[in-house]
């Protein structure tokens, strides 16, 4: 079971950008689809899928939350001919942010939004790329520009499983970068490849609750010691999310969550809703309880 997978969240669109995206990518499939009852939002609409074996979770909860380019999804390639198919699909209906092209780091590559706004970036690596990798590319800009270094160390030290990758940085001629920050770093979390910058240009975004990581946890003192580690806004505490000291969300869940959800009567899945809905931080034997009656 994949440890950490982004969590997309749609107003009402989840179940066509899962049709759509898994149509994109080879090994690609929805996993699971299906509706809660009695949430804030209403009837929500949750899926997991996988793309090309990564996994990911999409929601339609309403329109209270929007994607940015803070958090895009780069897709490393082996041929340019794979890169102009994803990137002419991914740009039907959306807009370019860098035109597709050659660049000093690769012969061909495009940063995009697709039609539901979520960020891409699509590039040529050759026989660099290994299968077809989809990563996570955290960008750190405004009251953050320049913390990527911190970001990495604070997830690596605290996830295990997590290492720090090749780190390349912005050099003096850079403006308005700063010297030493963070151009473009990889790491891994519990075995999922992400990647890091900073960007101290104008930009009139940052991160937000549209994607946040979840981290599936098998026991309480893991998820207590998450969100000791992680959690840096209290008023952003609810359902097991949180936002770090970057401005970043996760949501800390128990791995059996999703059993208690799925493989219960209506009636357990309906007192595990209106159980975990009142918590901040996820009680796992509170949880049990409410299944059991």
């Amino acid at each position: 079971m994949q440890k950490i997978v982004p969590h997309l969240w749609f107003d009402k669109e989840a179940g066509k950008a899962a049709e759509f995206y898994t149509s994109l990518f080879p090994d690609s499939s929805i996993k699971s689809s299906n509706v809660l009852d009695g949430t804030p939002s209403g009837s929500v609409e949750l899926l997991t899928i996988e793309l090309s074996g990564q996994e990911f979770m999409l929601i339609s909860a309403g329109p209270l939350f929007k994607f940015t380019p803070a958090v895009s999804f780069l897709v490393a390639c082996r041929t340019q001919e794979e890169v102009s198919r994803l990137w002419t699909a991914l740009r039907a209906g959306g807009k370019e942010l860098m035109p597709l092209g050659s660049y000093p780091f690769s012969e061909k590559y495009g940063w995009l939004e697709d039609r539901y706004g979520l960020s891409w970036q699509v590039m040529y690596r050759g026989g660099d790329a290994r299968g077809r990798s989809i990563t996570p590319t955290l960008m750190y800009v405004g009251a953050v520009a320049g913390k990527a270094e911190e970001a990495m160390d604070l997830y690596t030290g605290l996830i295990p499983g997590s290492r720090r990758g090749e780190v390349l940085r912005h050099g003096p001629a850079a403006a308005p970068e700063r010297e030493g920050s963070i151009a473009h770093g990889s790491f891994v979390l519990a075995g999922l490849d992400f990647a890091a910058m900073d960007s101290a240009q104008a930009h009139e975004f940052g991160f937000t609750e549209a994607i946040s990581l979840v981290v599936r946890c098998d026991t309480q003192e893991e998820i207590d010691r998450y969100w000791e580690g992680l959690s840096a806004v209290p008023e952003a505490e609810s359902c097991g999310w949180l936002k770090d000291r970057f401005g970043l969300s996760w949501q800390i869940v128990p791995s059996l969550l999703d059993e208690l959800m799925t493989k219960g009567s209506p009636a357990q899945t309906t007192r595990v809703t209106e159980a975990f809905l009142k918590m901040k931080k996820f009680d796992v034997e509170a949880l049990k309880k409410a299944y059991a009656g």
